[in-house]
């Protein structure tokens, strides 16, 4: 293993963009969030590149995020926003974010919509096909049945589009029942375009905090099964990790998960599957 690439992270300031989500309610997650914070967390895990993922629906987080990008040589990808529900002014911002260097993906907070077919509209499905045609990834936070739903749909109108699913689209850690989640994601793997992020898997159940390894493995085990080692990608999420226990006990978690694999698909999930998928430049994240 020469470093380990985290494929979702994230950055915000309050003072720059508007994040319609993140108000005095959320907590500790209420404040700016720079590279400075997460950097030690970092350091002790043996990460050295990260992949910044966008944090709110507008232009301002996606150019804060690279700016940070440009002064931290960590930064290995970012992926930003586009809007998904207008194919017009998304096709400019993509080509001017395709000038970007570090530019590696595109991702709208499709969970924060009240229409849970938000994927399955007209205008969102002709942006679609728009990064198709260029080659962008799509990351996929989708939270829902439905979201798995409509991988599946993108999958056939789309065949090269290649797509993510953020945080293994909230699996039911902690409850009793894994359908349909564990049906669907098995059906969504079977394109072998779509990968899947070990990320942000807290409690489905209680509060974030609490998820146990044992609570996760059986999601883990069954994203495992399904896509191979070879389509799963570490990732952080910090800061909204810190609502589950903060960036250590994540990476202790994931740590533990992986134990007993071996060193090939160790180093596909800690970094080869998000450099592969985000077409990371191989000198970043090299430590």
């Amino acid at each position: 293993m020469t470093g380990i690439i985290d494929a979702h992270q994230h950055v915000w300031t309050l003072d720059r963009a508007e994040y319609a989500w993140l108000g005095p309610e959320a907590g500790v997650l209420y404040r700016s969030f720079d590279m400075s914070d997460v950097l030690p967390e970092f350091d002790a895990a043996g990460v050295t590149g990260t992949v910044l993922v966008q944090s709110a629906d507008n232009d301002a987080d996606t150019d804060f995020m690279f700016e940070v990008a440009r002064r931290n040589p960590v930064v290995a990808g970012v992926v930003g926003w586009v809007p998904l529900d207008d194919p017009d002014r998304a096709a400019v911002r993509l080509a001017e974010l395709q000038r970007e260097p570090l530019f590696c993906g595109v991702r709208a907070l499709i969970h924060d919509q009240a229409d849970p077919h938000f994927l399955a509209r007209p205008d969102v499905d002709d942006t679609l096909g728009l990064l198709e045609d260029a080659g962008v990834p799509f990351d996929v936070v989708g939270v829902l049945p439905e979201h798995l739903r409509a991988v599946l749909a993108i999958s056939e109108r789309h065949p090269r589009l290649a797509m993510v699913l953020d945080h293994l689209n909230k699996p039911p850690i902690g409850l009793d029942d894994p359908e349909p989640w564990s049906s669907l994601i098995g059906e969504v793997a079977g394109n072998p375009l779509v990968r899947g992020k070990v990320s942000g898997l807290y409690s489905a159940a209680g509060q974030p905090g609490d998820w146990t390894v044992e609570s996760v493995r059986p999601v883990f085990d069954r994203a495992l099964e399904v896509f191979g080692a070879d389509r799963l990608m570490y990732g952080g999420d910090w800061p909204v990790s810190l609502i589950a226990g903060g960036y250590a006990r994540v990476w202790q978690g994931i740590s533990e998960l992986l134990t007993g694999l071996g060193a090939d698909d160790r180093r596909a999930i800690l970094a080869g599957t998000a450099r592969s998928f985000y077409r990371l430049d191989n000198t970043k994240g090299n430590a």
